[in-house]
């Protein structure tokens, strides 16, 4: 971010992730409650757009100390896991975060300052999210260690300069409007990164399915998510 050295998510901010499904599909009772609270966000939630026509669900939302909403995500297509390796890999999904656009500001407790958030803490998010959903398959379980913190540093440098070599820049809709993402691409799947003109930073990471044609959107009705 640029208000300091190192690209930081929202501080203060504790993740409250919706529980996996059941083998059927069922959901807990836990998702009714990470619903309540994001319908309580003080900033717009975007999603795939219309043209998007598979599975959405309420993945994740992240409230600061005094319970309010700093960010979330939102997935679409198949649930990642790493239950099964054999098939994480091939699992199809998009997932879209949004950080509320807050400037340079006081703890809630008054006893220091929290960042300016900006696109690169949706990098930052997006990046650290798609790493939670990998695992090296092929690597031997003593190293995997190692290779997720060597991963997180890499993600916490890119996010900390999204004018560097390590993007390219993608053209795609929000709201039907024409934005440029900062984008790169992996063995692991792919990040982006940006800001809408809601006052709000847009971050997406995925895998199997093309960030290429994506769109983005407001989500008038997070129902949509919580089924």
């Amino acid at each position: 971010m640029e208000t300091t050295s190192r690209a930081t998510p929202p501080a203060a901010v504790t993740d409250r992730s919706a529980p996996r499904p059941g083998e059927n599909g069922e959901h807990s009772t836990g998702d009714a409650e990470l619903a309540e609270l994001a319908g309580t966000a003080g900033f717009p939630w975007y999603g795939l757009d219309e043209a998007f026509g598979g599975r959405r669900w309420l993945m994740q939302v992240g409230a600061g100390a005094d319970g309010t909403v700093e960010h979330g995500a939102l997935g679409h297509g198949d649930q990642p896991s790493l239950r099964c390796e054999s098939d994480q890999m091939s699992r199809r999904f998009a997932v879209v975060v949004t950080v509320a656009a807050r400037p340079l500001r006081r703890s809630a407790d008054g006893t220091g300052v929290l960042e300016a958030t900006s696109g690169s803490s949706a990098a930052w998010l997006a990046g650290s999210g798609l790493l939670s959903c990998t695992w090296p398959v092929q690597m031997e379980r003593s190293l995997r260690q190692d290779w997720l913190e060597q991963q997180t540093d890499i993600a916490w440098d890119l996010a900390d300069n999204l004018g560097g070599d390590g993007w390219s820049t993608l053209s795609l809709p929000v709201d039907g409007v024409p934005v440029d993402f900062h984008y790169r691409e992996s063995e692991y799947g792919w990040v982006l990164a940006g800001s809408a003109e809601s006052y709000v930073h847009l971050g997406a990471y995925g895998r199997g399915m093309s960030a290429y044609g994506l769109g983005f959107s407001q989500v008038p009705d997070l129902a949509d998510y919580a089924d």
